[in-house]
């Protein structure tokens, strides 16, 4: 029975490369691996003429002659995705020009299955791993001290001593209660998460900071779930009396700075019902600017953005000169959040 199907091609061989580019073998390898000593021209034309036979190098012989694996592994409990997804594009980023691989493991909050991936990463000779989760005062279920390979966190809880990545919360809270206040906004409310995350805590500090500074009147956050049903149920409270304004009595607020997206959804429906419209009598501001949600609101949410991709990409440079010998000093790095301005907020008054 005869096939059409041709056998696939031999792979283009270093002996190849080298004797199209007219070197010895032992220079062909040097000058693909940026080692030994010779001319730029002869360096680039064994480079080129590589890439013209579409050599690729072996993989293996490469790690095991630099005694790297060329991956990381990315550890997570965020099994939805939410916020590693975003942080893995930009480790991936920082790490492909270097052609170095990422491969994700959902560790979930499984102390026994998150130290079966590290074991197996271990066991795959990983460059080092990135942790993150979903929230950033909490621990991955797993101990990743002392692992004689370079470990970073992103968006997670470090060991002490360790170095991490976060974002500013405070800022991003800043940025969008200074918007409010750009735009003319008075009577600013913060409604937001559970009182057990530090990060409501802190953006609630600086909603109260803003709002000092600018002698306006300081609502007390209300804090809930992170949840639509939460939102809706908030506006019931700043609107029925139940959360009036320290220095207004009973006036009601013009503007809803929101701890999340979905919080800021449920209290833009909310408003809608009650006939009151966003943003021409109510501004609302969320915070994640989680895309999907925020762009299928009505109208399109203004949201602080993390910058989750920045903080992944920052991880992985970091890990890349750790794997590389250079020390890193050991702390926190805060990265600066951004204000993603859509339609839910107004326009500046005239004049």
């Amino acid at each position: 029975m005869s096939s059409d199907a041709s056998p696939a091609p031999a792979p283009v061989t270093l002996r190849e490369v080298a004797a199209s580019a007219g070197v010895s073998v032992a220079t062909a390898s040097k000058a693909l691996n940026g080692q030994g000593r010779m001319t730029a021209e002869t360096r680039e034309r064994i480079r080129e003429t590589a890439r013209r036979l579409g050599f690729r190098p072996n993989s293996l012989a490469q790690s095991l002659l630099r005694r790297r694996s060329f991956t990381v592994g990315l550890l997570t409990n965020d099994t939805y995705g939410r916020f590693s997804l975003p942080l893995m594009s930009g480790v991936s980023d920082a790490l492909v020009d270097a052609g170095v691989s990422v491969f994700l493991c959902n560790v979930e909050d499984d102390t026994r299955l998150a130290q079966l991936h590290v074991e197996a990463m271990l066991d795959k000779r990983v460059d080092g791993i990135i942790a993150t989760g979903k929230r950033i005062d909490r621990h991955l279920p797993v101990d990743l001290a002392n692992l004689r390979i370079p470990v970073i966190y992103a968006f997670t809880q470090p060991d002490p001593g360790a170095i991490a990545f976060v974002s500013d919360d405070s800022g991003g809270a800043r940025l969008a209660v200074e918007h409010f206040c750009r735009l003319g906004r008075k009577r600013i409310a913060h409604v937001t998460g559970p009182a057990s995350f530090a990060v409501v805590h802190e953006r609630a500090q600086a909603y109260r900071d803003v709002l000092t500074e600018k002698g306006l009147p300081v609502m007390e956050p209300l804090l809930g779930s992170w949840s639509e049903a939460w939102g809706h149920e908030a506006v019931k409270k700043l609107f029925d009396g139940q959360g009036k304004l320290s220095k207004t009595g009973s006036e009601k607020p013009d503007a809803v700075f929101c701890g999340n997206d979905q919080i800021a959804r449920g209290v833009i429906d909310a408003l809608r019902e009650r006939g009151l419209g966003v943003p021409d009598d109510v501004g609302v501001i969320g915070f994640d600017n989680w895309q999907i949600v925020a762009e299928a609101t009505r109208p399109p949410l203004t949201s602080v953005d993390m910058n989750l991709a920045a903080l992944g990409r920052e991880a992985g440079l970091t890990l890349l000169s750790l794997v590389g010998g250079q020390p890193a000093a050991p702390g926190i790095r805060k990265l600066p959040c951004r204000l993603v301005v859509r339609q839910s907020c107004g326009r500046p008054p005239d004049g």
